[in-house]
């Protein structure tokens, strides 16, 4: 028997072996138990951290065989996040088209600083829940941005509920009484910190900026803020968008209890849905900081001023 017939021969048993194994290996675990799990895929999550997972729960005999298996599928950028009924019935085979097919439950994520309109576009892109019938029960600067798995076909109350509830959560009794030692009202810090979160770009600037919006308004000096005037005017048809991308002289003078240029104090309710950080900035924020003015660059860099002279040489340097 001649050297090419032997490794010929030693390839064969080789793929056959691996063969049986691949199959082996994407058998179910227990075909007699089909009590269902709960498995959950979160947004983003590497394919490797799935597969560990299904072994950790003995969903899977053997984790190469799953992840050839969704390799020679072609299903790694397919497998969709969210939760999924699965049981050591299914074989490997059953449980990724269970992964493709759908889960049970449904990711649904809401950004910082959005105005309810934008929450219910995507609202209606990810349930097809009509955007006026949202807009009708949400209440703005009270539905939490946040990463939600919510049940199959939700309605719209259920929706407003379950954010409603998680800013019930995330604003806690201690947040409450930090607002009343400052001798404000929730309505006060909520409407506060959804100009915050409009206002600033990054963390770092975040309490500084809540600071000088808080002189400001302590000392009942006009706000003087854009994303007001942006709020009030409302859908922009030719930008396709809610808020103005640039704001003109005419802008600052249209006439709206939020237009902050006209009007002392703060607007009559919240301009955006605010996360935690901007709440906190407004708790934390120091109404003797020296600062009275700020501006923000193309970056959203943010430059600090102490008198309306320096503003203005802020305004010639950085934004003109």
């Amino acid at each position: 028997m001649n050297k090419l017939t032997v490794l010929t021969i030693i390839l064969v048993i080789i793929g056959l072996f691996g063969y049986m194994l691949f199959r082996e290996g994407t058998l179910p675990v227990n075909k007699q138990n089909e009590e269902a799990i709960i498995f959950t895929i979160i947004p983003g999550e590497p394919l490797d951290s799935v597969i560990n997972n299904l072994s950790k729960n003995d969903l899977i005999r053997n984790r190469l065989a799953f992840y050839m298996l969704v390799k020679q599928r072609g299903l790694e950028r397919k497998i969709q996040a969210g939760q999924f009924r699965l049981s050591q019935s299914m074989s490997a085979y059953e449980i990724t088209n269970s992964f493709m097919r759908g889960s049970i439950d449904t990711w649904l994520t809401v950004p910082e600083g959005l105005r309810k309109e934008e929450i219910a576009e995507i609202v209606y892109d990810t349930f097809g829940i009509d955007e006026d019938e949202f807009n009708a029960l949400a209440r703005e600067g009270y539905m939490f941005p946040d990463t939600y798995l919510i049940s199959a076909n939700p309605t719209a109350e259920q929706i407003v509920d379950i954010m409603t509830e998680t800013f019930e959560e995330k604003y806690t009794p201690e947040m409450r009484a930090q607002a009343a030692a400052k001798g404000y009202s929730d309505d006060e810090v909520i409407i506060l910190a959804s100009i915050i979160e409009r206002e600033a770009k990054y963390d770092i600037d975040r309490v500084e900026i809540a600071s000088v919006i808080v002189r400001r308004y302590e000392e009942d000096y006009p706000l003087q803020i854009d994303a007001t005037v942006q709020y009030a005017l409302g859908y922009q048809p030719r930008e396709q968008r809610w808020w103005k991308s640039v704001t003109t002289f005419d802008d600052l003078e249209y006439d709206s209890p939020y237009n902050t240029y006209l009007y002392s104090g703060i607007p009559p309710a919240p301009i955006s849905n605010p996360g935690v950080a901007s709440i906190q900035a407004v708790l934390d924020a120091d109404p003797n900081t020296k600062y009275k003015f700020y501006l923000s660059d193309d970056a959203g860099n943010t430059y600090f001023a102490e008198t309306y002279e320096d503003h203005q040489r802020n305004i010639e340097r950085y934004l003109n």
